[in-house]
């Protein structure tokens, strides 16, 4: 499935240094997936010893990355 990702979320993955595929393996082997507000759910997962949240929007043939923690 394709991944996208919003400006804001571009914007935080640069600012914490956080690369793209560590965002869509969590999303891939997610901790949990639980869901959130106005139909966006929260992955969250580990990597290299840091926790890392992404809210996300799942659509039928893409996941939307609104933000990244």
């Amino acid at each position: 499935m394709e991944v996208i990702y919003s400006d804001h979320a571009e914007k935080r993955i640069k600012q914490r240094g956080i690369a793209k595929w560590e965002v869509e393996h969590i999303l891939e082997f997610p901790f949990y997936i639980k869901k959130s507000f106005s139909g966006r759910k929260e992955a969250v997962g580990k990597i290299k010893g840091r926790m890392i949240k992404i809210k996300f929007v799942e659509e039928e043939n893409y996941i939307k990355i609104i933000t990244v923690m």
